[in-house]
């Protein structure tokens, strides 16, 4: 029983360090820019299958690959910013219009995805991802590993910048006070642009993460739109360490829960998890 106990919770660990790099563009354009992004999981897509073209053409460690590709998705995600702007947020009609505008993305990615590659699953084939590493009890698929130091690394990286950067400050405070911006010589707009394309261009790397741990196919992207928005409003709006620990927490909920309960349960415990946290604690675990 102990045995299975350290399992599911080093699994859920892993797990979630995994969930963090899916939802860590969410938390970008949802809780700094006040953008409600749900074509994130599309973006997430495009990159999955960038990194495997890149594998199965060149050869191209899909990781690596993810990490080349992101200056073309922070490219990709100025460019839709500059259209909603342009189109909804500048009009006033971020609202439901805008929320509709990122739905047809999220749909268009995925027929482009369908019409590119087809229905059929896609993998890579890598020596280490077949690899088990363990201590005592516990076993572990090095697939799982990588991807869990990887997005330690992205969040690190993120959390410095915007908390030692003028641009990272600038993308913190650009929905809070756009006028003090605007004395400190910023332009929100191309604030908010920058924003979204560096939420845009983690997808490339969550994307290439999720290739490592199983095959992909052009609709996996909607699985995660519930757990995306689960785990940014549970770790609290505007707080990448909330993020973080939001997602560690719901990884080994479900893991806990596939282990002892099935499988089958575990995607409930997203949406268990969101509505206790509105009802317990609105702001989230470390929200503003």
């Amino acid at each position: 029983m102990f045995d299975l106990l350290a399992n599911a919770i080093v699994a859920g660990l892993l797990l979630g360090g995994f969930y963090a790099a899916v939802t860590v563009g969410l938390s970008i354009a949802f809780g700094f820019l006040d953008i409600v992004n749900i074509a994130h999981p599309g973006f997430i897509m495009l990159g999955a299958f960038a990194a495997w073209f890149a594998n199965d053409q060149w050869g191209i460690d899909p990781i690596v690959a993810g990490v080349l590709f992101t200056p073309i998705f922070f490219v990709a995600g100025a460019i839709v910013y500059r259209v909603y702007h342009v189109s909804f947020e500048r009009r006033g009609d971020a609202g439901l219009r805008g929320l509709a505008f990122f739905f047809g993305v999220l749909f268009l990615t995925e027929v482009v995805l369908l019409l590119l590659f087809s229905a059929d699953y896609r993998g890579v084939d890598m020596p280490y991802l077949e690899t088990m590493i363990g201590a005592g009890p516990v076993a572990v698929p090095l697939r799982m590993v990588v991807p869990f130091l990887v997005s330690l690394a992205m969040f690190a990286v993120l959390q410095l910048a915007f908390n030692r950067t003028f641009l990272g400050r600038a993308i913190r405070a650009v929905s809070q006070d756009q006028l003090a911006l605007r004395l400190m010589a910023a332009n929100p707009v191309r604030v908010k642009e920058i924003a979204f394309g560096i939420a845009v261009a983690t997808a490339s790397v969550a994307g290439a993460l999720l290739l490592t741990i199983a095959p992909i196919d052009p609709s996996m992207g909607r699985d995660y739109i519930g757990r995306v928005f689960a785990i940014a409003v549970l770790g609290g709006l505007g707080s990448l360490t909330g993020t973080l620990l939001a997602a560690i927490t719901l990884g080994v909920a479900e893991s806990l829960t596939a282990t002892f309960y099935g499988p089958s349960w575990s995607p409930a415990v997203a949406f268990g998890a969101l509505l206790i946290a509105l009802v317990v604690r609105p702001s989230g675990l470390l929200g503003r």
